[in-house]
């Protein structure tokens, strides 16, 4: 094999990994959902070629309220689904909506768009 074929081989070897890592491997430290006065813990997510933050941490037995801002005309992102609550919610471009989830156990729940494109996590401490 000449060295060319060498070079442009291991260079597609190098753009396989990083794109593995960066959609499947790659982890966020989170984003702690603060406290509001009604009990809520409270988090704003923009939807912008996905969720950011997307790992969201919170308290077990406390009421959460996640707040999803879509920026974005894509329609992968016009749903978010927590499948793990049976709660799903429509995300109209240029608007806020509440999600609002009882959280009773610890663990990672996953949540994301209807096609799998979009993940987050609601970490439950």
């Amino acid at each position: 094999m000449s060295p060319d074929r060498w070079i442009a081989t291991a260079a597609g070897l190098a753009l396989i990994a990083f794109i593995v890592w960066f959609f499947w491997l790659k982890r966020s430290m989170g984003f702690r959902a603060s406290e509001t006065t009604g009990g809520y813990q409270e988090a704003m997510i923009l939807v912008k070629g996905g969720y950011t933050p997307d790992t969201i941490i919170v308290r077990s037995g406390r009421p959460v309220r996640l707040n999803f801002r879509r920026e974005e005309t894509a329609s992968c992102s016009d749903k978010v689904i927590f499948s793990d609550f049976q709660k799903s919610a429509d995300l109209p471009t240029g608007q806020t909506v509440a999600v609002e989830l009882l959280p009773k156990s610890p663990g990672e729940f996953g949540f994301g768009c209807p096609m799998g494109m979009f993940r987050g996590k609601l970490v439950v401490e």
